[in-house]
């Protein structure tokens, strides 16, 4: 089967997007890239961990309703088989997730009512530490605190997806034991391919692979090396987590950012949370690869002769397995 055919019967899952974090409910209609690049399923991150409580909540409530208005283009979906049920509908499923566990604001009953709001995946710590762990930029010994294992057993609970992306070395390897339900790496490179803080390392994607988890490869140019978020440059740092891990646990999360300035703003914003000297502002304007480079991404692993099997998985089959293994 040639990849164009492929990639159109396939379904297609990536793991994180980026919507300005602004609660305007027309910000939805950006999404139509997704779909129009024939996408299933994303994952739009709502909050992060420098982000206040009380906002998280309204940029979820305003994507929800955006969302909402156009049930004839997007579902909001909770688990699995809802997904299947959108493509085979021909619309674009939607859930969201968060980037750091500080918009819980130290409250395990906010797990619950994020999850009813639609998010069914959250990742511990956000760069930096905070209440729950150890982040990539800080002390790479910082494990999981007490609060941090209250959180994975209670996000074990109620079906929402353990993510160990962008948290110190020792939190990753926390989170692997102690979660009971399979763990992602929802959006990260392999150290591999670049070494930078935010990547990770061999061990930490085996120990991942080994939960029944999925490392979802993402497109952040300054994370794959040299700023280069070509397809070629994607499909490279794919086939190296498939040569450490194999085929069934490898995906994507392409972490495609929308609205630049803002992004800009943010990390100018924030230097603690991305310090400098690790490409952050000293690359020039920040490169993303996109949905629409997906396509290609099949043809070309078509031509490195992946099986059909394989890479459905790679496009989406991989998380939609982990998805119905843990969304309740």
């Amino acid at each position: 089967m040639g990849g164009g055919a492929l990639y159109d019967e396939a379904l297609v899952w990536d793991q994180h997007g980026c919507l300005p974090l602004r609660p305007e409910a027309s910000a939805v209609e950006e999404l139509a890239l997704y779909a129009e690049s024939g996408v299933d399923f994303v994952s739009i991150n709502v909050g992060m961990d420098s982000t206040p409580p009380l906002d998280t909540l309204k940029v979820l409530s305003a994507f929800r309703n955006g969302a909402l208005q156009r049930e004839d283009r997007f579902a909001l979906v909770g688990s699995a088989p809802e997904v299947a049920r959108a493509k085979a509908a021909g619309r674009l499923a939607i859930a969201f997730d968060l980037e750091g566990t500080e918009p819980l604001d130290g409250s395990l009953d906010l797990i619950q009512t994020y999850y009813e709001l639609g998010v069914r995946t959250m990742l511990m710590a956000y760069n930096e530490p905070n209440r729950a762990g150890g982040g990539c930029h800080g002390d790479p010994e910082i494990g999981l605190t007490a609060f941090g294992r209250a959180v994975v057993k209670g996000m074990n609970r109620i079906g929402m997806l353990v993510d160990a992306t962008h948290c110190s070395r020792r939190t990753t390897f926390d989170l692997f034991e102690r979660s009971e339900a399979p763990v992602v790496l929802s959006h990260s490179v392999p150290v591999g391919v670049n070494k930078h803080p935010r990547n990770v390392d061999d061990e930490q994607m085996l120990a991942c692979a080994r939960t029944g988890g999925v490392i979802g490869i993402n497109g952040v140019g300054i994370f794959l090396g040299d700023n280069d978020a070509s397809t070629a440059a994607l499909v490279r740092a794919i086939d190296y987590a498939v040569r450490v891990v194999g085929p069934e646990h490898v995906g994507l999360g392409l972490d495609f950012v929308f609205d630049r300035d803002e992004l800009n703003a943010f990390i100018e914003a924030n230097a603690a949370t991305f310090p400098a000297g690790y490409g952050y502002t000293e690359s020039g304007p920040m490169q993303f690869a996109s949905p629409a480079q997906l396509p290609d991404v099949t043809s070309a692993l078509v031509e490195l002769g992946y099986s059909a099997d394989a890479i459905r998985g790679i496009l989406g089959g991989n998380f939609y397995r982990v998805a119905s293994q843990v969304w309740c």
